[in-house]
């Protein structure tokens, strides 16, 4: 960021996107940013060149949402109803094409091997969650969950398991907040948690209990309009929440404690748990599409047993902070690896940080001319880091340099004192330093260790910013 009082601008500006970009993530320890467009386009970028390294259409609509299973397998979301698993390891980039969307091509661009893929509901614009199937496996887990809005009830949320492709889980947490908007899959202190936005506003934390139940343990309506996006924090002791209104929200998760039988939500023995605890009952307020879509019986071969939800004494309602910002439209919301700030893509073209303690705005990039729909933070290794920032690193050459003068003035005194002795004058030399990082090898340390923000815009563009 800039420290005067000039505008920041972007360390670079990605082009090759012909249509508007809908998603974007750092994968491989920075090497690579995926970004997501409007067409069903990839591209993987190489943040040392600033260059494409693998171009291919995933879907044959637009990508919703895009991450890394682990470093060589991707996963794309897409509004053809498609969940994609895609193998996409270093050496494989050599077969793909490097021609962007927006060059002209008569040939089909070469797609990277398909593993898995998923049949699933787009019509919500909600993209995909995942972690890892056990609490005590690390990120790049061999297996997975992944929640998605249930296909036939867009109130309900499906919880699948890969690789073998089978739903453990379908939760239904109301009948009344609309379409699901947002989603967050995770492990807090080793049960299984899922936060979801809803279409009228509402957010909510439910816990898988004992005998594979769901507990519903937060829910808050912070927002007069639908939630477009929520991000969980590193510590995962808060949430927040961005909405087509001004405001952002900061909300508590709740610590994990056994549920009792009063809060339980209700699951058949042989079928996915689902929480259906009434018929659904007209709502003025609710579009036709939902009303139609809530008639659909989720589990026609089981119904769900009627138990009682939570009381009001077990959910918490009260949110930790809500902002109004003045900026409504704010979607994309995400929070960097160290905690300490967020930002947002919004639809007057400007990707805004806040303090993600005080919800304050601490800085609004300005350089797209129009909407912006996703933003990415990259995830920097800190003991990495701490090795050597850029400045650190020139710190210390300077310190080098200055000790080889004292040693080389040293060693000249040396051996005029002794009569310019041969053996004296080679027992003082300083040694050259024996390793040097070639261009390229710079390059790579940059890119892993810079603390890049990305944003992608209506127009195409991906613009890349060092923030903090």
């Amino acid at each position: 960021m800039a420290a005067d009082a000039r505008p920041a601008q972007p360390k670079a500006i990605l082009r090759g996107h012909k249509a508007q970009v809908h998603a974007a993530v750092f994968v491989r320890g920075n090497d690579r940013l995926l970004t997501g467009d409007a067409d069903g386009f990839v591209v993987a970028w190489d943040l040392t060149t600033m260059r494409p390294r693998a171009v291919w259409q995933a879907h044959g609509n637009a990508i919703l949402g895009i991450a890394a299973w682990d470093h060589y397998r991707i996963i794309t979301h897409g509004r053809d109803n498609k969940l994609i698993v895609w193998k996409l390891a270093p050496e494989d980039e050599a077969r793909l094409s490097t021609k962007l969307p927006l060059d002209p091509s008569s040939e089909t661009r070469p797609q990277p091997w398909m593993l898995y893929m998923l049949e699933v509901n787009t019509m919500n614009f909600c993209s995909f969650s995942h972690c890892p199937a056990c609490p005590e496996s690390s990120p790049a887990s061999s297996e997975i969950l992944v929640a998605v809005p249930n296909t036939l009830a867009s109130e309900a949320i499906d919880i699948f398991h890969l690789p073998t492709q089978t739903r453990q889980h379908t939760v239904k947490l109301g009948e009344k907040n609309g379409m699901v908007m947002a989603l967050s899959l995770f492990h807090q202190a080793g049960t299984l948690t899922l936060v979801a936005g809803y279409e009228n506003g509402v957010a909510t934390v439910a816990q898988l209990g004992s005998h594979g139940v769901w507990v519903i343990k937060y829910q808050a309506k912070c927002h007069s309009q639908p939630i477009l996006s929520l991000d969980v924090s590193p510590p995962k002791n808060f949430f927040l929440t961005s909405s087509a209104d001004a405001v952002i929200s900061k909300h508590p998760l709740p610590l994990v404690s056994p549920p009792s039988r009063s809060s339980q939500i209700s699951q058949s023995p042989t079928s996915p748990s689902i929480y259906n605890p009434s018929p659904p009952e007209a709502d003025p307020q609710k579009s036709l599409l939902t009303a139609a879509l809530s008639r659909v019986t989720t589990s026609p071969s089981s119904p769900p047993v009627p138990l009682t939800p939570n009381s009001a004494e077990t959910i918490q309602h009260q949110p930790l902070k809500t902002v109004n910002t003045k900026h409504a439209g704010q979607q994309s919301l995400r929070i960097r690896f160290d905690g300490r700030i967020f930002a947002t893509a919004g639809w007057d073209s400007k990707v805004r940080v806040y303090s993600a303690k005080t919800l304050n705005e601490v800085a609004v990039l300005k350089w797209h001319i129009a909407g912006c729909y996703a933003a990415a933070f990259a995830a920097v290794d800190v003991d990495s880091e701490s090795e050597s920032t850029p400045q650190q690193e020139q710190q210390q050459q300077q310190e080098e340099n200055e000790q080889e003068e004292k040693s080389r003035v040293e060693a000249e005194k040396g051996g005029a004192q002794d009569g310019g002795d041969e053996e004296a004058r080679k027992d003082v030399t300083v040694v050259p330093k024996l390793v040097e990082m070639s261009v390229r090898e710079k390059r790579i340390r940059q890119a892993r260790t810079t603390h890049w923000l990305a944003a992608g815009s209506k127009d195409g563009k991906v613009s890349l910013w060092d923030v903090f």
